[in-house]
């Protein structure tokens, strides 16, 4: 017999003879999809607050503080900001709250990164449906929600994660037309621009001919990474963040991740002589970050990345 598996809060698993009550019983699904889509406009409205801006250095720094208030970053400063919000799917770092609830939060951290950046500048933000039963299509609602607070749309990538007959066992009845599930092997990137879809300004693109036309492609395969490896539940590839940042910015722009966990999106950059910012409220994965900023190699940057300003809200 099958052992049994329930939702992991930590990677993911196989999900043979799957238990996914727990999943589903989680606030998120509890909401109705239709009457929170008509509630988007409200809820962007609702989530916009007037920023104090904080005199203080905020380039190569991490700060453990939340998002929802960046307070530290002037207006106009960031080129490209790229991150991979929670999901409230059950994960260590998850809270259970609803999908109204958490939508809230996603419109209050975008009202902050529209203002933070400069005309011209990139939002990109990695983001996974969510669930079968229901389905809860994030990508869309993310894209309505981001066109609400004034974002423009500039485009959608499908990162492919894994090929066919992957590890996933969660194809809901087997060989028969009862109850199949679709096994998603791939997320989104949703690329978001403010104000005009170029640059006004001029600098220094370091991509080169072939990355160039590879990364223009809509759909990008790139394999997933280590949770295990870098100690955080739900990361993302290096590689991802890197076809991003050459692709979206110039060399030495200004790159933030408001949702940074274990500091991928700081690596990248920082690795390809950008300067970065980084906001996390978990003090343990704003270290992991900083180890990982200080053993990666950049000969434009000597800034060691040991700065958390943990005493922050």
């Amino acid at each position: 017999m099958v052992k049994k598996t329930s939702t992991y809060s930590f990677g993911v698993s196989k999900r043979e003879g799957h238990d996914s009550s727990p999943f589903y019983s989680r606030l998120i699904f509890s909401d109705n999809i239709s009457d929170v889509f008509k509630e988007i406009p409200n809820i962007v409205k609702k989530a916009k607050n007037e920023t104090t801006i904080v005199e203080t250095e905020w380039k190569n720094r991490i700060f453990c503080h939340s998002s929802e208030d960046m307070c530290h970053i002037p207006n106009n400063s960031i080129a490209l900001a790229f991150t991979s919000p929670p999901y409230c799917s059950g994960k260590d770092y998850d809270r259970d709250v609803s999908l109204e609830e958490y939508l809230s939060l996603i419109a209050k951290v975008g009202h902050e990164v529209f203002r933070c950046l400069i005309p011209g500048g990139r939002y990109v933000v990695n983001v996974a449906a969510l669930g079968r039963k229901p389905y809860i299509p994030m990508q869309a609602l993310f894209h309505f929600l981001h066109c609400e607070i004034g974002f423009l749309p500039a485009g959608e990538i499908i990162w492919v994660k894994g090929k066919g007959q992957n590890g996933s066992c969660a194809w809901g009845s087997w060989c028969s037309a009862k109850s199949p599930r679709l096994r998603d092997i791939h997320e989104y990137l949703l690329v978001f621009v403010k104000e005009s879809f170029s640059r006004p300004d001029k600098g220094i693109s370091d991509i080169n001919r072939d990355e160039f036309l590879a990364n223009t492609l809509s759909v990008w395969e790139v394999k997933p990474e280590s949770a295990k490896r870098i100690g955080h539940p739900a990361p993302f590839p290096v590689e991802l963040a890197r076809k991003v940042i050459s692709l979206y910015s110039y060399v030495e722009d200004a790159v933030l991740d408001p949702f940074m966990g274990s500091g991928t999106t700081l690596v990248a950059a920082k690795e390809m002589s950008r300067t970065y910012v980084g906001y996390e409220i978990d003090q343990k994965y704003c270290e992991i970050a900083i180890e990982r900023l200080k053993n990666c190699a950049d000969t434009k940057d000597n800034s060691d990345g040991s700065f958390c300003n943990s005493g922050l809200a």
